[in-house]
């Protein structure tokens, strides 16, 4: 397998709510290898398989030192008021901004075995749950930003070298 091609902001796989995975067959399996290849690269925290142009639910983490993937992950739990945190994304190269986050966040889904996956935590861990998992619902970072502070994002995005 390899480390795939991040897709950018425009891409209408990253603004479609991605779909159940029904079936984990061998297809499945590649899916996972390549978000696992994708998310090791340097400076990576959360691939979603979107951002690789696959619609469905599904991302790998690279948090703390510890690298893992989850299928059909939900959020179901999340503490605390929303806090402004530094925020990048892979899709959106080279901005980073303010995006508020729950400082704790839990995640559940499968794995390639079927069996339950738990993920939770908090700092960038709860930071990345809350990422990924909006990835696979169609919403980029830059969508929760104040009004003020996406109007500065949007502009930078249409003046990037990139879009």
């Amino acid at each position: 397998m390899t480390a795939r091609e991040i897709r950018l902001y425009g891409d209408p796989v990253l603004r479609t709510p991605a779909a159940e995975i029904e079936t984990i067959d061998e297809g499945i399996r590649a899916l996972v290898q390549d978000l696992l290849d994708s998310v090791a690269l340097p400076g990576r925290a959360g691939v979603a398989a979107p951002q690789i142009g696959v619609g469905l639910r599904a991302f790998s983490y690279n948090v703390d030192e510890k690298i893992g993937y989850i299928l059909n992950p939900r959020i179901v739990e999340v503490r605390g008021e929303p806090e402004l945190t530094g925020e990048g994304c892979l899709s959106v190269p080279g901005l980073w901004h303010d995006t508020p986050r729950h400082p704790y966040a839990r995640v559940e889904g499968i794995d390639l075995d079927g069996q339950r996956v738990v993920l939770e935590g908090e700092g960038l861990m709860a930071q990345m749950l809350q990422h990924e998992t909006d990835h696979l619902d169609g919403v980029v970072y830059l969508h929760r930003l104040t009004k003020e502070e996406r109007a500065k994002a949007m502009k930078a995005v249409r003046e990037s070298d990139w879009f």
